[in-house]
This record gives structure tokens, sequence and C-alpha cells, in this order.
């Protein structure tokens, strides 16, 4: 087929479909799950300090404790790094796609998601499985760890609902 075919047949253009969401959803999805350990590592490492990421393992009261609980968040920092840099990457790499569609509201509903599934594989493995550290630790303990769960459960529906929406409008 030839360009004057390809412009005067709609079927063929650049318009984008459906399944042409799909590495603008994994790039956000990708980058969500970065922001999302970023804002964990920061909000609640750092500036309430509620916990640290070994901090049900070993004290944060001594020094030593305190070194070992430093180097595991800073452990868990750089895994959010490279997940970020991984999302932009794919980002850029959507971007240069003729076919990808450009949606707003795809991405950050894929941001939203991929924060979501960050709350919630963090917070059943290191919370639940490995006990490594819970969300507040104290009295109610489970409840705040459950909340960080409903966090994210809510997370990935609003940014399913988002990605739909964005999908049935393009």
């Amino acid at each position: 087929m030839n360009n004057s075919e390809e412009l005067s047949n709609p079927s063929t253009s650049n318009l984008a479909t459906p399944g042409e969401y799909r590495p603008l959803i994994i790039a956000g999805l990708v980058l969500g799950l970065g922001q999302g350990g970023f804002f964990d590592g920061i909000i609640f490492h750092q500036l309430l300090q509620w916990h640290h990421m070994f901090s049900s393992l070993t004290t944060d009261m001594t020094v030593a404790g305190m070194e070992i609980n430093t180097l595991g968040d800073g452990l868990f920092h750089l895994a959010d790094w490279l997940f970020t840099l991984t999302g932009i990457f794919l980002l850029w790499r959507a971007g240069t796609r003729a076919k990808v569609a450009h949606s707003g509201q795809a991405f950050f509903g894929a941001l939203l998601m991929g924060a979501g599934l960050f709350n919630l594989v963090e917070g059943v493995i290191d919370h639940h499985i490995l006990g490594i550290h819970h969300l507040k630790p104290g009295p109610h303990q489970l409840l705040w760890d459950l909340g960080f769960l409903g966090s994210g459960a809510l997370l990935l529906v609003i940014g399913w609902v988002l990605i739909e929406s964005a999908r049935k409008a393009g």
C-alpha cells in the first residue's frame, strides 16, 4: 500500500486502537512502582519515621541497628530508583512509536495502578510474609498494615477505571 492509499484509508492511519495503549500502560506501571516506593520511603521511613526496612528484625534504637536499617532503606531506595529509570526509558520508547496512543488519562491510570501494585506486593511480602517491618508498629499495627493494603487495592481500581475510560474514549 502506498502513502496516498494509507492517507485515504482510515484503517491504516496512525489512529491508536485500544491495544496500542499497552506500551504507555507498561511504562506507567513501572514508573508507578518506583514512585510508590519513593512515596513509602520518604513519607513512612524518613518524615514520619514509623518504620525502617528491617525495624521488626533489629532495633533502630542502637547505632548498629540504625546502620542496618539505613542500609536496608538505601537498598530499598535503589530499587525505587531503578524502577523509575526503567519506567522513564519505557515511556520514552513508547513516545517514539508512531502507533502508540498518547493519553494522559491512561498514563495517569497506569501510574496509580503501579503505585497500588507496589503497596499490595510490598505490604503482603514485607508486612505479612517476611514480617521485616509493619507500616506503624505497636497498637493496631495489623489495622495499619491492612489499611496500607486497602490503599493499594483502591489505587489499582481507580487506575483501572481511568485506563478503561481512556480506551473507550479513544
